[in-house]
């Protein structure tokens, strides 16, 4: 049975209300790329609420995807990095998916060197088609091609799918591939944190 709410000359439809469920996909390596222009790291929780507000959402789901390096692989401590993933997952309720850099040799002209690749393009495709039938609308961070695809298929199963990344670093083909793109650059909002220290390289 639907029941109506009056509040003043408002009438809300319990029944029949939209959630405009919104899940949000972001690839970490692609942001650092904007964060670094900024000189700003996001704060994630003011980036959570713009998004909630910008769609009219009443529920937002965050899918945070990144790689590490490996222990021993830095001259630094990486605790502070795992620290912050434990934040976004438990602090702000992202669903965090990491994993470790991957080691790879190659061979160069000058000899050996490593590699590392930490591509999460599966993991993201893998998330967004498992979770399909729970959300409206697909938001994407991240500027690269090949999700082109992911967008298309989609869209051809009537969600609304909506681009951010940064000049630059967009493809042509996924900025005018979904239903719409924004420059985080150009984010008029307070989405931003602390100001963006670099690493001082140790004195040898």
């Amino acid at each position: 049975m639907s029941k109506n709410l009056v509040f003043g000359n408002n009438m809300l439809n319990q029944e029949t209300k939209n959630e405009n469920v919104v899940y949000v996909f972001i690839d970490a390596s692609n942001i650092w790329e904007a964060q670094k222009i900024k000189g700003k790291l996001f704060d994630y929780e003011k980036l959570k609420i713009f998004i909630k507000k910008k769609f009219n959402s009443d529920s937002v789901q965050i899918f945070y995807y990144t790689s590490y390096p490996a222990d021993g692989t830095r001259d630094y401590d990486l605790t502070g990095k795992h620290k912050f993933y434990t934040f976004l997952k438990k602090g702000l309720n992202f669903v965090v998916r990491k994993k470790e850099l991957k080691r790879i040799t190659v061979i160069i002209n000058e000899g050996q060197a490593i590699e590392e690749k930490g591509n999460m393009d599966v993991e993201i495709t893998i998330d967004a088609l498992h979770h399909i039938k729970k959300y409206d609308m697909a938001v994407f961070f991240t500027g690269d091609s090949d999700f082109l695809a992911l967008v298309s298929y989609l869209k051809k199963d009537g969600k609304k799918v909506y681009i951010f990344s940064s000049q630059n670093n967009i493809s042509e083909e996924l900025r005018t591939g979904g239903d719409g793109y924004f420059d985080v650059l150009k984010i008029e909002e307070d989405i931003w944190g602390k100001e963006l220290r670099h690493r001082e390289e140790k004195r040898q």
